[in-house]
Parts: C-alpha cells; sequence; structure tokens
C-alpha cells in the first residue's frame, strides 16, 4: 500500500518544482522588464561614426532619435534596412534622426561596404568594445531599435524588426509633441 501511495508523490513532486522553477524565471523576467521601465532615460553615451567624428546622445535632445542596434550577417537586419532608410526619409524634415550601431562582431570593412553600396542616407556608428550594446540594456539580438523621444527618454524598444505601421504612428506622436 505504501508503494502505491509514493508514486503519485513522485511526479506531484515533479510537478512543484517546474512550477517553482518557472515562477523562479517568471519573477526574473519581471524584475528585469520593470528595470528598464523604470530606467527610461536614454544612456549617455557618443557614438563615434564610420568617418570617426563624434556625436553625443545628449546633443540630439530636441529631436527623436532612433538608435538601431545590426549587423551585416543578420538577415532580419539586412531585410528591415530598406524600410529603415525610408522611414528615415519619410520623419527626416520633421526632426527624426537615426543611428545605426554595428555590433562589435559585424567587421568593420563589411559595415563600411555595406554603408557605401546601400548609401544609407543616416549615421552609422561601430561598437567595437560593446560599450554601446552595454549601456543600452547589453543588446545580443539584432536588429534592436529604440525609439527615443525629445526629452531623451525611451519610447519604445523593438526587438527583431517592428512593426513599421506601429512605429511610424509612435514616430509622429513623438514628432508632434
Amino acid at each position: 500500500m505504501e508503494a502505491q501511495n509514493a508514486t503519485p508523490a513522485a511526479p506531484r513532486k515533479r510537478l512543484a518544482l517546474k512550477v517553482a522553477g518557472l515562477a523562479v524565471v517568471a519573477a526574473a523576467a519581471l524584475f528585469g522588464y520593470t528595470s528598464l521601465s523604470a530606467h527610461n532615460t536614454a544612456p549617455d553615451v557618443t557614438f563615434v561614426r564610420l568617418d570617426g567624428q563624434k556625436v553625443a546622445l545628449k546633443d540630439l535632445r530636441g529631436k527623436v532619435v532612433m538608435v538601431n542596434f545590426w549587423a551585416t550577417s543578420c538577415t532580419t537586419c539586412v531585410g528591415e534596412m530598406p524600410k529603415m532608410i525610408s522611414t528615415f526619409n519619410k520623419y527626416q524634415a520633421q526632426g527624426l534622426d537615426f543611428i545605426a550601431v554595428a555590433m562589435s562582431y559585424d567587421p568593420p570593412n563589411y559595415v563600411i561596404n555595406y554603408t557605401e553600396t546601400r548609401k544609407l542616407p543616416f549615421q552609422v556608428a561601430l561598437d567595437p568594445n560593446d560599450t554601446l550594446s552595454k549601456a543600452f540594456g547589453d543588446v545580443k539580438l539584432t536588429p534592436t531599435t529604440f525609439v527615443i523621444g525629445k526629452d531623451g527618454s525611451i519610447l519604445k524598444r523593438y526587438v527583431g524588426e517592428p512593426s513599421f505601421d506601429e512605429l511610424h504612428q509612435l514616430l509622429e506622436k513623438a514628432l508632434a509633441a
């Protein structure tokens, strides 16, 4: 009899451990999300463009800024780039600035070649020491795009290709503010 009662307890114990594990993962994810939400101000960073010029993010206050972490080896990044160019061209005159940050693992000559052959109309920066990706919350996945408001607050973080209709609505609202 005791053996029969012990058998159902083992699966229940495993289930309880799985539920506890999932609760820990969910709590960690919630903590990470609230940490990002609580720290809603864009980091005080300086980008080094391909031409060597430095651009401090704080100097772009008063503009809406998109910061796009990407790589030439990322098929989603390359696929979304024409839409990013279109978005920049559509809103640039209204005060949108755009900085495309190439990941540290992206060879600089690949980035330069891509930028020149695709005639990217916005600023392109390198992040050779992961300084920028770490400052923006340790960005690892590409593409990751941040929309920063005129006051320097992070309005939205997109991981993966954004819905461009939604992005355009957000930009129009931010640019009108």
